[in-house]
């Protein structure tokens, strides 16, 4: 593992530490530990661990907490992308640990944590995290199984509780957004038919039958999900080793689905091929995404469909950097298909592990497009309930019931300020949530317009608001001594209403950029990371109403007054807001005919005091 991805993990480990140091120790019920010492049985030719035993080990440990709380026999129905961050030696020490993060009415999600510990040095990290869906075994009359709720007690269970379901939307979508991208047209990439030297993808083809015999069944006489896993990483390496010519290394599993079961006696056909070797920016090939794809069948009887699977493999040199590969050539037709369809999985991959991840180094501004609206709505949700969850808030200052809390870590300054407000949640949310009325209660934000509907949760809009500088960025004096100048935004809005009692409604906000929308002269183009509101129901039609911002450097200078003694500026914005939702509590007549939410024009004198500097962050 290099010093580079090590202290990575050690950055990681150690921030999650930190904000768990506070959390009450609690064992969820639902969870099964599983640890193994590496033998060479298990290893490969690098005296490696085999990616295929650990998946087994792996769907094991998640299937035994996924019937923990079903109390009946469970399936793997899918699992989520697996990224292996590093290798595991023989003589180490695997430690998987599986729970129950959610369950919904027949399927329930299960995380899974995989780390590796040498018992020499006493060193610990990670090497994997997975989701993993499944589903309880119909009963003899062939009923499903409704599964009983899952309650979360931890504020970190609370957090992966609320996530599961943005993650749920996710799955239901991934085919259709590669068919989406796919239907746009061909998708561009250098020809690789011109190349004289590239090797032709039937070279790499694979085909190997496995009889299924007991010792591959689990407990319920279905064949074992890991074992299934494992003969497909089987042929997608010997697949892979045919195009390099050298021992490859597996760096990614893309999400995949079980389509049906498989049993003792089944034989399992197993095809792999390598779809397309992939270019970095210098147009030399790093990596490859092999295809595989597992039938099975009887003596007599048709095939079964039972997984596909895509996977990318790289080829590491002594020094763990990737080496060049040769380029691949596509067969005709379908070859050329399987060609474009890797593209376009590595385009998602990209999304998804770039965006969903949440981390702290990826550029504000992602640009947007539909084929990756579900992820950067993903990440907009989850960013936000991720930073409402955090146990740490300080609580910096109070007036009148109106609380300002305060988190800073490294060079980011967090704020939350949160009062209870009598109107209804739904009414709040739904008041809100629609952005273009914002102007009417904040007058700080001059200008609101409604760019594209994406759908009935998710939103693209245009905000002008005043800039807190002129000329560079962070200049606390250029403002004041030069012409204040506007600045303008273009925020996702993403909503979400509660998907079961204790759930607040949710509003976030997050910075995107539009080729349509380019920055124009006369405006300071802004950046927001995670900004919204959360609304928790509350007794007598009250409502808690949270909002959240992360503020970045360049800004801190503006806010440090709020944040020592809670000025006008803050307090006054949120009285502002109250008194819109106080006003607007119960829906006039024309909107209940409408159904929309008109904008009001509220007595903002007081509003109107505000700070400029605060407010080009309070989006």
């Amino acid at each position: 593992m290099s010093s580079s991805v090590s202290s990575e993990l050690k950055k990681d480990e150690e921030e999650e530490e930190e904000e768990a140091e506070d959390e009450e120790e609690r064992i969820n019920p639902t969870q099964v530990k599983m640890s193994q010492i590496v033998m060479p049985c298990h290893s490969n030719h690098r005296q490696e661990l085999s990616v295929g035993q650990l998946l087994k080990w792996m769907d094991s440990t998640a299937c035994l907490s996924a019937e923990r709380h079903a109390g009946c026999p469970c399936v793997t129905a899918s699992m989520d992308d697996i990224h292996f961050e590093c290798t595991i030696s023989v003589g180490h020490v695997v430690n998987i640990k599986a729970k129950v993060n959610r369950a919904f009415n027949t399927s329930m999600e299960v995380g899974i944590q995989v780390s590796c510990e040498d018992l020499f040095s006493d060193r610990h990290w990670r090497v994997c995290h997975a989701y993993a869906t499944f589903v309880t075994q119909r009963t003899n009359t062939g009923q499903k199984v409704i599964l009983k709720p899952f309650i979360p007690y931890t504020q970190k269970e609370q957090v992966e509780y609320s996530l599961a379901a943005e993650r749920r939307r996710v799955r239901m979508v991934h085919d259709d957004i590669i068919k989406e991208l796919l239907s746009q047209g061909p998708i561009h990439q250098a020809d690789n038919l011109a190349v004289g030297n590239a090797v032709a993808a039937e070279r790499t083809r694979v085909e190997s039958v496995e009889l299924v015999l007991p010792p591959h069944a689990n407990h319920q006489v279905n064949t074992f999900g890991g074992q299934i896993m494992a003969w497909m990483v089987n042929v997608a390496m010997i697949a892979a080793s045919r195009l390099c010519q050298a021992h490859p290394t597996l760096r990614t599993i893309d999400m995949f689905t079980f389509r049906g079961p498989s049993q003792v006696g089944d034989r399992l056909l197993l095809k792999a091929i390598v779809n397309n070797a992939f270019e970095n920016s210098f147009t030399i090939s790093c990596s490859m995404e092999v295809g595989v794809r597992a039938e099975a069948y009887q003596e007599e009887g048709s095939t079964r469909h039972i997984n596909s699977a895509f996977m990318t493999f790289e080829v590491l040199d002594d020094h763990r950097k990737p080496c060049t590969l040769p380029r691949i050539r596509p067969e005709p037709l379908e070859g050329q298909r399987r060609f474009q369809e890797a593209i376009a999985r590595k385009k998602i991959r990209l999304d998804r592990k770039y965006i969903i991840s949440c981390k702290s180094h990826i550029p504000l501004s992602v640009p947007w497009d539909p084929t990756n609206q579900v992820y950067l709505s993903f990440n907009n949700v989850s960013t936000l309930k991720m930073l409402a969850a955090r146990n740490n808030w300080r609580l910096s200052s109070e007036k009148d019931k109106v609380r300002l809390y305060t988190i800073e870590q490294k060079s980011m300054l967090s704020f939350r300020v949160e009062a209870k407000v009598h109107i209804p949640a739904d009414r709040a949310f739904s008041l809100l949530a629609e952005l273009s009325n914002r102007p009417s209660w904040d007058t700080h934000y001059q200008k609101c317009e409604l760019i594209h509907r994406v759908d009935d949760d998710d939103f693209l809009y245009r905000v002008v608001t005043p800039s807190v500088r002129q000329g560079a960025v962070g200049s606390p004096t250029s403002a004041i001594q030069g012409e204040r100048v506007l600045q303008d935004f273009i925020l996702l809005a993403s909503k979400r209403k509660p998907c079961s009692s204790g759930d607040p409604y949710v509003i976030a906000l997050r910075s995107v950029s539009l080729p349509t929308y380019p920055p124009t002269e006369g405006y300071n183009r802004g950046e927001v990371l995670c900004a919204g509101f959360t609304i928790l129901e509350s007794q007598n039609n009250m409502s808690l109403i949270s909002y959240y911002n992360q503020a970045s450097p360049e800004v801190l200078p503006y806010i440090s007054t709020d944040i020592a003694g809670l000025s006008s500026s803050f307090y006054h914005t949120f009285c502002s807001c109250s008194q819109y939702l106080t006003k607007n509590r119960l829906p006039s007549t024309s909107e209940e005919q409408t159904g929309q939410n008109p904008a009001t024009n509220t007595d903002q004198n007081e509003a109107e005091r505000v700070l400029v500097a605060l407010h080009s962050t309070q989006l």
